[in-house]
């Protein structure tokens, strides 16, 4: 089932230097990363970025625009040449997610990459693989498991509070308008970035797999594109799936939400247990109850935790916790396996609705770019 995230990690020891770090790719995500690293109090070496304004962009948000320390580059390759580099992030487009981490695992450098991971199932075992042979971290970004509302869920059900999982469901209610997908023209097209369900509602898909026990045994999807007819894939998806253990879940993910993002919600039925994450990004507890109520049940009842977007506040916790897996030599809390976990059940809902029957797991070989035509030839709008 996983374990709990606990952490004995500081920033700052006072005996050694802090960890050395650089963010490739400063896009819309970005600030999240640069903002971890400040928060973990590592020495931000270095940033790379195609296009120079995006990397002046995120500095500036941060104050650090005429910090001669932090080097800057377009060419990645260069940059790991010449910096010398403990901890990378990669938060560039999603389809070259793979190739880049490829090329920092090669050279030995812990990596945190951006969800997901990869685009299809060959590229995310070789990530495994190649991490594995070399012995270097790596962890896939999925941060909203450390959200506070879901680390509280994740310790009732390691306790056992649940009792037996029933079903449960995530929702990802939000809104894209052509404007968003204007500032990126690889958003939602099937090689850089695939759909909703793979951009926007992956991270409640890791939610539900994780809490549900990881092993999933059939999913059957679908998916339409119904509002933005210039993107190449789906606006809105549902799955049905079925877990190894009994329960069952639904998922629901769209960018079709009038006027704005309404909400990220997941449940969880069990026998002796019922909570109800909301929130616009599973960060409010709006459901807590158990058979075997405590003090403590009482006070997480109505938690909100407070975030300033949809990204929450994860990033410093999942980095912290890679810094602390580095020192000690452990795997991340959200590992590589996780990554492609997630991965492996948005591609099995897309293989399911282009078969148009359920689909078993563990997947064969999948990718995006297998659902190219989907919904036919793009118009200009």
């Amino acid at each position: 089932m996983g374990h709990l995230f606990v952490s004995n990690y500081k920033a700052d020891d006072g005996e050694k230097k802090p960890m050395k770090y650089a963010l490739i790719g400063c896009g819309r995500i970005s600030t999240n990363h640069i903002k971890a690293a400040l928060n973990n109090e590592l020495e931000i070496v270095a940033v790379c970025d195609i296009v120079p304004d995006h990397m002046q962009e995120v500095l500036e948000k941060h104050g650090l625009e005429n910090d001669s320390s932090i080097a800057r580059y377009t060419d990645y390759r260069k940059m790991l040449e010449e910096q010398d580099v403990e901890l990378v992030s990669i938060a560039t487009e999603s389809g070259s997610h793979a190739s880049i981490a490829l090329d920092v695992i090669d050279r030995g450098i812990p990596v945190v990459i951006e969800k997901p991971m990869a685009m299809s199932i060959a590229d995310a075992e070789e990530i495994i693989r190649r991490a594995d042979e070399k012995g270097v971290k790596v962890s896939a970004c999925h941060q909203n498991r450390f959200n506070v509302a879901v680390q509280k869920m994740r310790r009732a059900l390691e306790e056992g509070r649940f009792g037996r999982l029933s079903h449960g469901s995530i929702h990802v209610r939000w809104n894209r308008n052509k404007a968003y997908y204007d500032q990126a023209p690889w958003r939602g097209t099937w090689a850089e970035d695939g759909g909703t369900l793979m951009n926007q509602c992956i991270h409640g898909i890791d939610l539900l797999r994780w809490t549900f026990g990881d092993e999933v045994e059939e999913v059957f999807g679908l998916t339409r594109q119904v509002q933005h007819p210039y993107l190449e894939a789906e606006d809105v998806g549902m799955a049905v799936v079925k877990f190894r253990n009994g329960a069952i879940a639904t998922i629901e993910g769209t960018v079709n939400v009038y006027p704005k993002n309404l909400e990220e919600t997941m449940y969880v039925f069990g026998e002796t247990g019922t909570v109800k994450i909301g929130g616009t990004s599973t960060n409010n507890i709006d459901v807590w109850d158990f058979a075997d109520e405590t003090e403590t049940d009482m006070e997480n009842k109505g938690l909100k935790e407070a975030t300033s977007n949809v990204y929450g506040n994860g990033h410093t916790s999942l980095f912290r916790d890679v810094i602390d897996a580095i020192k000690q030599d452990r795997k991340p809390y959200v590992d590589a396996v996780a990554g492609r976990n997630a991965l492996e059940l948005v591609l099995a809902i897309y293989k399911s609705m282009k078969e148009g029957c359920p689909v078993k797991l563990p997947l064969a070989d999948f990718a995006s770019t297998d659902m190219a035509g989907t919904f036919g030839e793009k118009e200009d709008v």
